[in-house]
C-alpha cells in the first residue's frame, strides 16, 4: 500500500493541505476559507483531499502549523507540530533548495524569512497593524468595487499610479479616499494600493533584513500581479511566484511528519516535540485508525469536536485555558503556565 504523510496549514482566513508520498509527490491538496471555524475547515478539507487520493493510502504522519495549529493537531492526532517559520522554511526548500529569501503576505499575518547555506538564519513578522496584509487590500477591493482576483490586472494597467500613505491601515485608507474624490483612475488607486503594501512590508517586517537573491514570494498576497510587479520594483530582484506557493506551509508539515524526520524530538522549531503517530488519545480510548487516507478522513469527519475555554483560577496568573474533546471525551488542555495542571 502507497505510504504517505498529511501537512495542514490553518490560518485565520485560508486552511491549506497537502498529501504527500515518500518521494515527496503531492498526491492531494486543497485550499478554502476558514470561515472562522478552524475545525470544520479541516473536516471539509480533508474530503477534499480525500477525493483526489489515487487509491488506498496509508498515512504515516500528520503534520500542523498556522494559527490554529495546536488546536486542529489535537483534533488530528498530529505527530508533528510545527511553527509557521519552520513549515514554510522546510517546504520551499524541498522545492527551491538554492532560495535565500521567502516573502510571505497571508491574510492576517506577513512574514520574511532568510536562508544562507540552507539554513533559517533570521526571520521576522508583521506586528499588529494590517496595512502590509491581504485582509487590508480585500477591504480596499471592496471600497473600490473591484474583484479581489482582478486586483492585479488593475494595477498593471496603471498610467500613473498614486502615492498612497503606507505606514498605518487607517491612514492609508483614509489617504485612497481623498485620492478617489480628487478623481484618480481606478487603476492608478490600486496600483497605489500595492505598492503601498508592499513598502509597508518593507519598512516593517523586512526593516534591517538583508533581501538576497534566489526571492520567493508567497502567501494569498503572492496571487496579485500588482504586488508582485512593487516588489520588483522596489526591491531590484526577480520575484519567484509558485503556482503552489500557498501550500508551503503544508508541504513542509507534510515533510516533516515523515517518519525519518521526526527521529529528533529535540531539534528547534518543534513546538510539542515529536510524538508517537498513534490512534489512542490521551484518555486511551481506542479511535481505530483506518488503513488508508479514505477512511482516516471519513472518521474525522464525522466526529464532533468541541473546544471549551476558560480561566484557570489557582493562582494570580489566571490562565486561559483551552480544551479538546472528542465526541464528549477531553483529549487535550493547554494555555496553563503552571506546572501543577489547570483548574
Amino acid at each position: 500500500m502507497l505510504e504517505a504523510t498529511l501537512g495542514v496549514d490553518i490560518g485565520s482566513v485560508s486552511t491549506k493541505g497537502v498529501v504527500v508520498d515518500s518521494a515527496g509527490q503531492v498526491l492531494a491538496q486543497g485550499y478554502l476559507w476558514t470561515e472562522g471555524h478552524p475545525i470544520n475547515a479541516v473536516k471539509k478539507l480533508l474530503n477534499t483531499l480525500k477525493e483526489q487520493l489515487p487509491g488506498p493510502v496509508k498515512i504515516t504522519g500528520v503534520g500542523t502549523t498556522g494559527s490554529a495549529r495546536k488546536l486542529i493537531g489535537t483534533m488530528l492526532g498530529a505527530n508533528m507540530v510545527k511553527n509557521e517559520i519552520t513549515a514554510h522554511a522546510v517546504g520551499t526548500l524541498f522545492k527551491y533548495p538554492d532560495v535565500q529569501t521567502i516573502l510571505e503576505i497571508g491574510g492576517q499575518d506577513s512574514k520574511i524569512i532568510l536562508i544562507r547555506d540552507g539554513i533559517v538564519t533570521d526571520y521576522a513578522m508583521n506586528t499588529l497593524c494590517a496595512a502590509g496584509t491581504g485582509a487590508f487590500l480585500a477591504a480596499q477591493a471592496g471600497r473600490l468595487g473591484v474583484p479581489l482576483e482582478e486586483m492585479g490586472q488593475y494595477a498593471l494597467n496603471a498610467r500613473h499610479p498614486v502615492k498612497i500613505a503606507a505606514r498605518c491601515a487607517v491612514f492609508a485608507e483614509s489617504d485612497m479616499v481623498h485620492k478617489a474624490q480628487a478623481g484618480h483612475r481606478k487603476e492608478d488607486l490600486v496600483a497605489g494600493l500595492c505598492a503601498a503594501v508592499v513598502l509597508n512590508y518593507l519598512s516593517d517586517v523586512g526593516q534591517g533584513k538583508e533581501i538576497v537573491s534566489p526571492v520567493i514570494f508567497q502567501g494569498g498576497v503572492s496571487k496579485n500581479a500588482g504586488v508582485v510587479e512593487a516588489f520588483r520594483k522596489l526591491t531590484g530582484f526577480d520575484i519567484l511566484v509558485d503556482d503552489s506557493s500557498h501550500l508551503a506551509g503544508a508541504l513542509g508539515c507534510a515533510i516533516l511528519a515523515r517518519p525519518k524526520a521526526r527521529q529528533d524530538s529535540t531539534r528547534p522549531g518543534n513546538d510539542w516535540g515529536a510524538r508517537r503517530f498513534k490512534s489512542r488519545d490521551t484518555q486511551g480510548i481506542q479511535l481505530a485508525m483506518q488503513e488508508n487516507m479514505q477512511e482516516f478522513s471519513f472518521e474525522i469527519a464525522a466526529m464532533d469536536f468541541q473546544t471549551e475555554g476558560r480561566e484557570c483560577d489557582k493562582c494570580p496568573n489566571c490562565c486561559e485555558v483551552m480544551s479538546a474533546y472528542r465526541d464528549g471525551v477531553l483529549v487535550d488542555t493547554w494555555g496553563n503556565r503552571c506546572p501543577g495542571g489547570v483548574g
